[in-house]
C-alpha cells in the first residue's frame, strides 16, 4: 500500500482516505511519533501537493510545441526537491527511501517541519505558516518571499483549512483505524 496505491476517491475526507488505504493512518502516526506533527497536517500536505499521487511532478514548461523541462526537481506524494530529498536522507539514514511511498512521504513532512519549529519557531500545529515554510524553504520563508505570491498565500490557506477538516474527521473515526495490524495488541497500540 506504501508504494503505489491508487489516489482515494473521497480526498476531502480523511476517514475515507484511511478507509482506502489503511496503513496510511500507520504511517502518519509513526512520523507524528517520531516529529511531532499530527497526521492531520501531514495528510492536508499530501492532499495540496499530489491529490495523493504517488508519481506526481510539475507540469513541463513549453515554447510554443518544444517541451522545455519541469520547473523543478520536485516529485512525488509530498512534492519534494532533490536538495531536501538529499539533506533528509543524509540526516535520516535510509538509502532506500523512495518520494514514491506514502511511509516516506509522511516521514519526510514530519522532518521538515520539525525543522521548521526548531529554525523558525513554527508551531507543529500551524499547518499554513508550516506550509509556507515547506514552498519557500526556510530561508525563504525567514525572508519573507511569500508576501507577494497572493497565489500561494490561498494554497496555504486551502492547506490549513483542509488540515483543520482532517482534524475534525479524524477525531470522529480515529478509533476504527487503532489496533488493525495482528501486532497491535494491548500497549502496542497507539
Amino acid at each position: 500500500m506504501g508504494c503505489a496505491a491508487a489516489p482515494p476517491n473521497q480526498q476531502h475526507n480523511l476517514c475515507a482516505v484511511y478507509e482506502q488505504n489503511p496503513d496510511w493512518y500507520d504511517y502518519g502516526k509513526s512520523s507524528e511519533k517520531k516529529w511531532g506533527v499530527p497526521p492531520h497536517i501531514l495528510m492536508a500536505f499530501v492532499r495540496h501537493e499530489s491529490s495523493y499521487q504517488h508519481n506526481a511532478k510539475p507540469a513541463y514548461n513549453w515554447f510554443l510545441f518544444i517541451p522545455l523541462g519541469r520547473p523543478s526537481s520536485a516529485k512525488g506524494y509530498a512534492q519534494i526537491q532533490d536538495p531536501a530529498w538529499q539533506d533528509y536522507k543524509r540526516e535520516t539514514g535510509g538509502f532506500f527511501k523512495s518520494r514514491s511511498n506514502m511511509e516516506d512521504a509522511l516521514d519526510f513532512i514530519g522532518w521538515y517541519n520539525n525543522k521548521s519549529n526548531e529554525l523558525l519557531g513554527i508551531s507543529k500545529w500551524d499547518p499554513k505558516q508550516l506550509y509556507l515554510a515547506y514552498h519557500e524553504g526556510h530561508t525563504g520563508y525567514r525572508r519573507g518571499t511569500y508576501q507577494n505570491k497572493p497565489d500561494l498565500i490561498g494554497i496555504a490557506d486551502r492547506v490549513n483549512y483542509t488540515a483543520q477538516e482532517y482534524g475534525t474527521q479524524l477525531r470522529q473515526c480515529e478509533d476504527q483505524f487503532k489496533c488493525q495490524s495482528w501486532y497491535q495488541v494491548g500497549p502496542l497500540c497507539r
